[in-house]
């Protein structure tokens, strides 16, 4: 019973996997969408983003169907709920990558960046994308230690953000208030998918460990 528990487990990871390389693939996706104005690869992302809804339910319906059945303690327990709280927590990651795809469909056939800020979009992007990678690993392998490194990699996230903010209220800004107020919103939402990423890697080592890491 336990090892067929286990097995089911072992699934729900790969499953979470998954939804992480699903995740870091729009946000790479919908990054190269809204700096290069690309209208086919934003709808893209959109039309994708209902398949990692489903995935969210398969895994939600699988993690429930273990505490119902297995009456799972300790870090089984913690396991589970970890995986119901990432699961969600991941689909949100796909969201919010949709949403800076919508931004890119919305403005096309605009550029919705201005060249003197694509460096900066360029590396939230990629950072964002390299954190729910990493999420995908400490699924499948060993979580201890990871919330520090999803951690850092937020930081980066943050102050990326906020040099975004700087730059589109500074006196110098020369592109109009609608064009800095769409760059803010933009810039929060990879803001905030950094944020999800570090709140999935809390919960797997808190699984992993029976202690909630500190969060900074």
């Amino acid at each position: 019973m336990r090892e067929t528990f286990h097995g089911d487990l072992v699934q729900l990871g790969v499953e979470l996997g998954g939804m992480c390389e699903h995740a870091a693939t729009a946000m790479r996706r919908a990054t190269r969408a809204l700096l290069e104005s690309d209208l086919a690869l934003a709808e893209q992302v959109l039309a994708a983003d209902s398949d990692l809804d489903e995935r969210r339910d398969r895994c939600e319906e699988q993690a429930n169907t273990l505490l119902a059945l297995q009456a799972p303690v300790a870090g089984d327990l913690r396991a589970v709920l970890a995986a119901i709280h990432g699961a969600e927590r991941i689909e949100r990651m796909g969201d919010l990558a949709a949403h800076i795809a919508a931004h890119a469909r919305i403005a096309h056939p605009a550029r919705v960046v201005p060249t003197e800020l694509h460096p900066a979009f360029s590396r939230m992007g990629q950072t964002a994308a390299d954190m729910a990678d990493r999420v995908g690993e400490l699924v499948g392998g060993p979580a201890q230690g990871g919330h520090a490194e999803l951690v850092a990699a937020d930081e980066v996230l943050d102050g990326l953000h906020g040099e975004v903010l700087a730059h589109v209220t500074a006196s110098t800004w020369g592109h109009g208030p609608a064009v800095a107020a769409g760059l803010a919103l933009v810039a929060r939402f990879f803001e905030r998918f950094g944020d999800q990423a570090v709140s999935v890697a809390t919960r797997l080592e808190f699984a992993a460990t029976g202690e909630l890491p500190r969060s900074g």
